[in-house]
């Protein structure tokens, strides 16, 4: 697998991977939205420091922005395995398991 190079919070013209999906435009919709919060979330931080904000009211907002990205990522993976994972499954795809499992490993650490 060839290295990225370029900084992570870039946007990407195509994933990693190479594989795309086509969501309908209410999971696109609830997904977007659920970012566009996070991102205010993360602005509002950065209002925090900026005003001088005592360190553990900052370490709160933190703590929330964290938990707001881990359930985006419920969501996510939980569509993903409905939808993805079951469809190679289903096409005799095996491999999609070991995807996923490494997938899982990543968000474990």
């Amino acid at each position: 697998m060839e290295e990225r190079t370029d900084h992570p919070m870039e946007l990407q013209s195509f994933p990693c991977c190479g594989k795309t999906k086509e969501r309908s435009k209410k999971e696109h919709s609830d997904l977007q939205n659920r970012l566009k919060r996070i991102e205010g979330q993360v602005r509002g931080i950065q209002g925090m420091l900026e005003k001088n904000a005592y360190c553990t009211d900052i370490l709160m907002q933190v703590a929330a922005v964290n938990a707001a990205l881990n359930s985006f990522n419920k969501v996510l993976l939980a569509s993903h395995i409905r939808t993805c994972v079951a469809d190679q499954i289903r096409a005799g795809d095996d491999a999609i398991i070991d995807e996923l499992v490494a997938t899982l490993q990543k968000l474990m650490k």
